[in-house]
């Protein structure tokens, strides 16, 4: 079955919104959320969610604040919900206190792009596990089907295909990349493969789930938050649209 995935960045369109947004995620019918944890410099992320992490960090975004926010919603927002940050911010909460967090708040999984394998498997994947916290790593299309298949293996939860190698919200990234999207269908990976980057709608969605197990939706939600005043009803519609 595909699933669907969102993206959000923590603390937009207002500081308090991280709860509301998620539970409109989850009542809109998708299957989990990715909360992008807000960053001075989120070298990943396109213009669209750099807007977002500048907004939020000017509202007063914090990780601590991000924990209290989401403890708020442990019970009511139950469905996957996975930190997408940069390893810096990480690291200065301390790495093992903010996976200690993360299961107290119901966080399933972590995705930090800048954290090297080499670094996971010699320090951190031991503190990941101790607290039953995923880690997903990330593809693109360059990388060799041999790291495909080393990265799937340390990574849990799902392994992220990066549609193309380019930032957030590159315009019909997905589309361009048919051969990719079925060697990674081709390689009998032990993790679903959620494919992000450039999916900005059903079309694109149904594009990439026809070979593999999951899309995620970014910057086109984010621009929703960012730029209508009844981003409550449009986010949802838009949810919906993707999935009817």
């Amino acid at each position: 079955m595909k699933k669907l995935n969102i993206y959000f960045t923590a603390g937009v369109p207002n500081l308090n919104d991280t709860g509301k947004v998620a539970q409109l995620i989850q009542d809109s019918g998708a299957d989990m959320m990715e909360i992008g944890i807000p960053y001075s410099d989120p070298v990943a992320d396109g213009s669209v969610i750099q807007d977002a992490h500048i907004l939020a960090l000017k509202n007063g975004m914090t990780i601590a604040k991000l924990f209290e926010q989401l403890l708020e919603i442990k019970d009511s927002v139950t469905i996957p919900k996975v930190l997408m940050g940069y390893i810096n911010p990480v690291l200065q909460f301390g790495f093992e206190n903010f996976c200690k967090k993360c299961q107290e708040v119901g966080v399933s999984g972590l995705i930090i792009p800048d954290l090297p394998a080499f670094e996971f498997e010699k320090q951190y994947g031991e503190i990941l596990k101790k607290y039953n916290i995923n880690f997903s790593f990330l593809v693109t299309p360059e990388t060799s089907e041999e790291r495909i298949k080393y990265l799937d293996s340390l990574s849990s939860g799902f392994l992220y295909a990066v549609s193309s190698s380019s930032t957030t919200g590159n315009a019909n990234a997905t589309l361009k990349n048919d051969d990719y999207l079925s060697r990674l269908a081709s390689l009998n990976l032990k993790n679903p493969v959620y494919v992000g980057f450039g999916i900005k709608n059903k079309q694109d969605f149904d594009s990439v789930t026809e070979k593999l197990q999951g899309g995620i939706i970014g910057t086109a939600f984010v621009k929703i938050l960012l730029e209508n005043k009844n981003w409550e009803s449009e986010a949802s519609n838009f949810v919906k649209s993707v999935i009817a």
